[in-house]
């Protein structure tokens, strides 16, 4: 249900629209009164059509309340003077942070892309999976060697779905239509780590996917087990 206004802070208009144009600095800059709402049971909010350059459709609002005890205007409190926008207001984009905004292929030759100390898909080289490092996780940590950052669970697994999904995996076109998967196949290089089972890299130089990673059971008319029989 919604609460009807406190009429004596709805009668505050005057005040208001006073504490609006001393926050503008200029009468010119607040115009007609468009509304009140109410906020809580003495506490009401007067809106101002605001008369700024580049604030188009914006508001002033201007929060006003009472104690119990208050029965006149003259007890009536100001809190707040704001500035808001109204339905048609025009707004800024919505700011996306540029983690967000950048898409793969955006990077080019001399750009940079950071990544955040916490970018989930990363973590400590020292807290890396056996089967990805060489050396194992006490020895990276006594040592300080290898490398700073490595792939987290999420970020690997978030690889192997991105990998799977494109056109380098069993979904493929070419794939349904060739005579057996990359996993048996000659030129198949399996990757290191915790993926190998399912990712290598092609390295037939007549296969559309040549030097790409391509899943274990994608596969193209290439494979090394596809002999002509005369």
């Amino acid at each position: 249900m919604t609460q009807a206004p406190d009429a004596l802070l709805v009668a505050a208009v005057q005040a208001a629209r006073t504490a609006a144009i001393d926050q503008a600095g200029d009468a010119q800059l607040v115009g007609a009164p468009v509304g009140v709402e109410a906020d809580d049971e003495r506490l009401v909010t007067h809106l101002f059509e605001a008369q700024l350059p580049g604030y188009v459709a914006w508001r002033w609002a201007v929060t006003v309340a009472r104690t119990e005890d208050v029965q006149d205007l003259d007890g009536v409190t100001v809190c707040d003077v704001v500035l808001l926008p109204g339905p048609d207001a025009l707004l800024p984009p919505e700011w996306i942070p540029y983690e967000k905004r950048v898409q793969p292929g955006d990077l080019g030759v001399g750009d940079l892309l950071p990544t955040r100390a916490d970018d989930p898909r990363l973590v400590p080289g020292y807290a890396a999976l056996p089967a990805d490092e060489e050396l194992d996780p006490a020895q990276l940590w006594e040592l300080g060697l290898g490398r700073a950052r490595v792939l987290s669970s999420e970020g690997r697994d978030a690889a192997a779905k991105r990998w799977y999904s494109l056109d380098r995996g069993p979904r493929a076109e070419i794939a349904i239509n060739a005579p057996l998967p990359c996993g048996s196949c000659g030129f198949f290089l399996p990757i290191a780590g915790s993926l190998r089972a399912a990712f290598g890299v092609c390295s037939n130089e007549f296969a559309p996917d040549d030097s790409r990673v391509v899943s274990a059971d994608h596969g193209c008319g290439a494979h090394s087990q596809a002999l002509v029989v005369d």
